[in-house]
């Protein structure tokens, strides 16, 4: 492919990009033909169902369920912190326990790894690719697992988990990222929550272990523990090495003709006629240039700019919910977290990611408000506890099907794709310093030495819900069905959040309805400045 202007030849497959004066906005950067591919690419993704996707892209739903199967590690090894006669100390019981300050310091050191991964990730991602990038993650926690398999006392185990956070974050970042921009519209929903699923399984895998591994007496009770994450960077760095690169990382490095190759790999051909690979990159150079003629930017300070100032605060926001929400996370049982998964994805076919997540945060907030009453009734300390513990039970499978999944299909669509992956970072770190503070005061609430609030703090935790109600009844938009570049124009024209599936919106001609057509005479820059694309 290439693209010409009317002041000059400009090879995108050289990387040679025409200087900022000349450069115009992409309806005259795409001569008439690619910009008719592309609208023709939008078009039909839009007319696509899921199952006719899944016909289409089974080779990007591999591709996406393999790299996702990194998350198993993170969720795997976030249970297995060490609570063992090893590195723990002789109670008046006999017992064994780790102190609790090595508790918190343990996970909140792998938290502090993940921040500082996220980054790097955020960074090298876009620099180098995602291949490149994942492929570092999973080297180096291969590495990292044998300070953990070796650790001679609980001081070196907290350094093990620091390093580790540093893949995590890679992994947190990356999956999700590449989950996004590999599958069409219609797939994007369920490839994105899959994370959250393979988190699940990370979590269930543990605990058999760790159930296992209760009997055994010599030190391969958590050795054993330890040794068996090294068996999955084998079948993720395997897939990685095969696995094609992100289409819409190759075009935004310029390589228009790798990343019609890579659409190529993502499908199977004759499936469906109408299905054109290059009309497919043709809407992803569409959506870039769009992007490009806002922001230029790539860096972390870009996200804070702006229109992408709200796409952050939206996937941010969308990510703490995960912890602002939750009243009590010890009592999950992950096996719901399945179930739940898997329910959200019949959900999402027929409501909205807004529809399921404001229906999400009113429920718990009426299950955290029965539970408060209930703890301060008379009959608490009896027959009440039974109550509680199935209120949380319900609790746990409505957060399942709705905030827990739906979260993921949110932060990777929301964001420009040109800052897609350093939005997500962001998101993630907030959410990670939300899940430090939750750390440190659940124990305060809980303790009967401290605030002794127990079951009382579902009240805290229902005004928390409350408040996260209010924010995304009014500024969390639906994103269903839209492509990237009908939410670039959406959020560049700072459309409410409620009427962003009511908007009509044109992102070839760069209007959400009738009344903003271009004005006769004019360019699309002209009517940029006067308020009208």
């Amino acid at each position: 492919m290439h693209f010409k202007t009317e002041h000059d030849d400009y090879s995108h497959e050289a990387g040679i990009e025409p200087p900022a004066a000349l450069r115009p906005i992409v309806t005259q950067n795409l001569n008439q033909d690619l910009l008719s591919e592309a609208k023709d690419a939008t078009a039909f993704e839009h007319q696509m169902t899921a199952r006719e996707a899944f016909k289409i892209y089974p080779k990007a739903v591999m591709w996406s369920v393999l790299l996702s199967l990194a998350i198993v590690m993170e969720g795997y090894d976030t249970l297995l912190l060490a609570f063992v006669k090893k590195f723990g100390t002789l109670q008046p019981d006999g017992s064994y326990s780790v102190p609790a300050p090595w508790q918190a310091g343990l996970s909140n050191g792998a938290q502090v790894g993940a921040i500082i991964g996220l980054f790097f990730a955020g960074y090298a991602s876009e620099r180098f690719g995602y291949r490149k990038t994942m492929l570092t993650g999973l080297i180096t926690i291969t590495a990292f697992i044998f300070i953990q398999f070796f650790a001679p006392n609980v001081q070196v185990l907290q350094v093990a988990y620091v390093l580790c956070g540093l893949p995590w974050g890679v992994f947190q970042t990356v999956t999700t990222a590449y989950a996004a921009e590999v599958c069409p519209i219609a797939l994007r929903a369920y490839l994105t929550t899959y994370v959250n699923l393979c988190w699940v399984f990370g979590q269930l895998i543990a605990s058999g272990v760790l159930r296992g591994m209760l009997n055994v007496q010599s030190e391969w009770s958590y050795r054993a523990c330890y040794a068996i994450q090294w068996f999955w960077p084998i079948p993720v760095i395997t897939s990685v090495i095969f696995a094609p690169e992100s289409p819409w990382w190759l075009v935004r490095r310029g390589r228009i003709d790798d990343a019609v190759e890579a659409i190529d790999r993502l499908t199977t051909k004759g499936v469906n006629l109408n299905f054109n690979a290059e009309q497919k990159v043709a809407m992803m150079v569409h959506t870039n240039d769009m992007e490009k003629k806002v922001s230029e930017g790539t860096s972390y300070v870009d996200c804070l700019k702006h229109t992408d100032l709200r796409r952050t605060e939206i996937a941010s926001v969308v990510w703490l919910s995960q912890v602002l929400c939750a009243f009590n996370f010890t009592l999950i049982q992950f096996g719901l977290g399945g179930i739940g998964t898997m329910s959200s994805w019949v959900a999402m076919t027929f409501f909205g990611r807004r529809t399921l997540f404001l229906t999400g945060l009113g429920t718990l907030f009426t299950l955290l408000i029965i539970v408060g009453i209930i703890s301060v009734t008379p009959s608490a300390d009896k027959g009440g506890s039974w109550a509680i513990g199935s209120m949380l039970l319900v609790f746990t499978l409505v957060y399942d099907c709705t905030i827990g999944p739906v979260c993921y299909s949110l932060v990777a669509e929301i964001p420009a794709t040109r800052l897609r992956s350093k939005t997500i970072v962001i998101a993630r770190n907030v959410y990670n310093v939300g899940g430090i503070v939750r750390e440190v005061i659940t124990p305060y609430m809980l303790n009967p030495t401290a605030w002794n609030w127990g079951a009382k703090s579902a009240f805290f935790w229902a005004g928390m819900n409350f408040l996260l109600f209010v924010w995304t009844f009014f500024r969390l938009p639906e994103p269903k069905g839209l492509a990237y570049s009908e939410l670039d124009i959406l959020f560049e024209r700072g459309v409410s959040a409620r009427k962003f599936r009511s908007t009509p919106v044109d992102p070839f001609n760069g209007i959400t309805s009738e009344l903003d057509a271009p004005k006769a005479g004019t360019s699309m820059v002209e009517n940029i400045e006067d308020g009208k694309a």
